[in-house]
């Protein structure tokens, strides 16, 4: 019997054929990473022998080194944990499911903080606590203008700072 054959009962088997296809996908979440901009490549979690090397890249003009420098990365992506590097590009990508809940979530926190009264007071209290980092004179500020906004119905200009704000607020978290 030729032992260089897999044996059928072998659970543990992997092809040659799955292993570049799994090496490929570590290359192509790699270059993922290094299209980034820095402060997102920043909040992205990897060893600083990964960092180094997404960093390099931006250093790198011929196209055959690039190429060979992904083969790197992805070579370094072997070690990283995988699926926490996954969950955090899919923050950064618009078409994803995580974005869209952030972006809904955002759009929440906007409409209840707008409310007039105690409903409107409760959501900047509980905004506050979520966020202690908040700069509350300027939500404040930013809450007030965007109501007066809506009062003489003007171009939504404060109220796309709000969104703004509170977007900026809540990824420095």
């Amino acid at each position: 019997m030729n032992t260089d054959q897999p044996d059928s009962t072998d659970e543990d088997f992997i092809s040659r054929s799955e292993i570049k296809r799994q090496m490929e996908a570590l290359k192509l979440i790699g270059k993922q990473i290094t299209e980034l901009r820095p402060d997102q490549q920043e909040k992205i979690p990897m060893d600083n022998v990964l960092r180094e090397a997404v960093a390099e890249t931006k250093r790198i003009t011929s196209n055959g080194a690039l190429k060979r420098h992904l083969q790197y990365i992805g070579k370094l992506m072997r070690h990283a944990d995988v699926e926490a590097i996954k969950t955090a590009l899919d923050g950064f990508d618009t078409a994803s499911q995580v974005h869209n809940q952030k972006f809904h979530e955002l759009e929440r926190w906007r409409d209840r903080l707008l409310q007039n009264g105690p409903e409107g007071n409760e959501a900047l209290e509980a905004f506050i606590t979520e966020h202690p980092t908040t700069d509350i004179q300027q939500l404040r500020q930013l809450i007030r203008n965007t109501r007066k906004e809506i009062d003489k119905q003007a171009p939504p200009t404060q109220y796309r700072k709000l969104f703004r704000f509170l977007r900026e607020t809540t990824e420095l978290d």
